[in-house]
């Protein structure tokens, strides 16, 4: 029975990081280089074209980082991550039991790694992709910005720039003044993520933008509706309207 062959893809944004791991696959006749990315947009374009069974992606890259990379596929293929010491991706690898090269990594610890990830593939292993995201952002540190899919292509979105999160079965709509996004995390996590100071829950379906509200209006006796900045009616719950009156302090 012959050996399986698989396609890579290169993702870095430095040329001799991926001239290395170019250099050490030369041992590996099993797996062909499908093409090198020096950033997430590129990435994103060449695993749409190429179909690559494992991605050697960078951690730490401008644009966007190889997490957020993963956050808008929807079928990843096989990753093995490479980082610069960075302690809370670190800790979300360990946590999540994914492949990852530290760098500067040998060819020794290099072939340990292409063992992992083939027998990986070979035995359909899936890897906690969702799990090791959620795992990156427990650094204390609350988001900055959002990268969302549009089509084909990625987008990045500040939160200052979010309107308001809206709850649905199994994932969340992130609404901004140019559209709305669809984001595989849960309201609870947007809640946890988003600076308190900015997003308040209102109600169990929305997590909104204090600074895109425009005004409250008495919906009935004992509630409001938040009017937002995109003209949209938002029901503000009690406690909801709790929480507003004490961030706004009105």
């Amino acid at each position: 029975m012959s050996e399986p062959t698989y396609k890579a893809l290169i993702v870095d944004d430095e040329a001799p990081a991926r001239d290395l791991i170019r250099a050490y696959l030369k041992a590996f006749p099993a797996i062909e280089v499908a093409g090198e990315c020096a950033n997430g947009f590129e990435a994103l374009k060449a695993i749409q074209e190429t179909r690559p069974d494992i991605v050697f992606l960078d951690v730490q890259m401008p644009k966007i980082t190889g997490l957020e990379l993963l956050e808008v596929l929807d079928s990843p293929p096989a990753v093995v991550f490479t980082t610069a010491f960075d302690q809370y991706a670190i800790r979300a690898f360990e946590m999540s039991a994914v492949d990852y090269l530290l760098k500067p990594f040998s060819q020794q610890r290099f072939a340990q790694a292409i063992d992992k990830i083939t027998d990986r593939l070979r035995h359909q292993t899936p890897q906690p992709i969702g799990e090791l995201v959620n795992a990156s952002h427990q650094n204390g540190e609350p988001l900055t910005r959002v990268v969302a899919k549009s089509g084909n292509k990625m987008v990045v979105i500040p939160i200052d720039d979010i309107l308001y999160v809206e709850a649905q079965e199994d994932f969340v709509l992130i609404y901004t003044p140019t559209g709305r996004y669809a984001k595989s995390q849960t309201m609870a996590f947007y809640e946890q993520q988003l600076p308190a100071s900015q997003f308040v829950r209102i109600h169990r379906s929305h997590l909104v933008n204090i600074d895109h509200i425009q005004r409250l209006e008495a919906y009935d006796k004992e509630s409001y509706v938040a009017m937002v900045s995109n003209q949209q009616k938002l029901r503000v719950s009690r406690s909801g309207y709790k929480k507003l009156r004490d961030t706004l302090r009105f």
